[in-house]
């Protein structure tokens, strides 16, 4: 990180906004490890992506599968990369509540005095819960493959879908990372996050076929993000290919971070 001397508070948020690409890319990172060090310890922050995949995987298994699909293990398949989704998005709503708690404990009053880039202490913990959405998938899968799951798609398709998962948490995130800032508080941050959280789960692919649904209903599941990332990690994980929803999953990703990546930043700015 260059080295930069600034007093003024103009001068600080000046230099802030031009700091160079490297420099960036080395502030988030080292915000990054900030972050990795508090979830080692506080790892009550890690049960989200922890004792949630193991206790949803059994249960939804066991209580649904006979009902949807006639038996458990006709409905692995369906579940599984459906369950990943569902955890990794309920990690992403713990992404905006640490950011408001962050922020109303004065942590965020640190960087604002420096002359840092105004998205590292964004995007800094956001790279850390890239190991969040990594551990949820791969328990999940786990927790599927001793119950009777089998990938049909290989080491290489369940690779590519725990990426794809990891990728699409950390594009959902950036949505939970605004309500984060423009929220008041922690509470109130999480309220509205399972208020968005609970219907792009719920009314997706994620835990039944699209087909059953009545059509209004189906119509928003089939467009629901949540849906092409679910879609596509079961093309990958069950048949190892990719596929059409691998492409549209990517391209869900970036618009999301096209759209609120930059309102996130500009929120913050003005937090700032």
């Amino acid at each position: 990180m260059s080295a930069i001397t600034v007093t003024d508070p103009a001068e600080i948020a000046a230099a802030g906004e031009h700091v160079s690409l490297a420099d960036t890319l080395s502030q988030t990172m080292t915000l990054a490890w900030r972050a990795t060090m508090k979830m080692r310890r506080s790892l009550e922050v890690m049960f989200d992506v922890t004792i949630q995949p193991l206790i949803f995987t059994a249960m939804f298994a066991y209580i649904f599968g006979g009902a949807i699909s006639g038996d458990v293990g006709s409905y692995l398949p369906l579940i599984i990369p459906g369950l990943i989704g569902q955890t990794v998005l309920t990690a992403c709503v713990a992404t905006g509540v640490q950011l408001r708690t962050d922020m109303d404990t004065g942590v965020f009053d640190r960087f604002k005095v420096l002359p840092i880039s105004r998205i590292a202490p964004l995007a800094g913990p956001m790279v850390a819960d890239l190991l969040r959405y990594f551990i949820a998938s791969v328990l999940t899968f786990t927790v599927g493959i001793a119950i009777g799951y089998r990938p049909g798609g290989g080491v290489l398709g369940v690779a590519g879908a725990v990426l794809l998962a990891m990728v699409a948490g950390w594009s959902l995130a950036w949505i939970f990372t605004l309500f984060g800032i423009l929220g008041r508080n922690a509470q109130g941050v999480q309220g509205i996050s399972l208020l968005v959280m609970f219907p792009l789960t719920f009314l997706s692919n994620a835990f039944v076929p699209t087909e059953t649904m009545p059509a209004p209903l189906r119509a928003f599941a089939d467009v629901n993000p949540v849906s092409l990332v679910i879609s596509a990690i079961r093309d990958l994980a069950n048949d190892g290919a990719v596929t059409a929803n691998v492409g549209w999953a990517f391209v869900g990703c970036a618009v999301v971070i096209a759209i609120f990546a930059p309102l996130s930043v500009r929120a913050f700015n003005r937090k700032m």
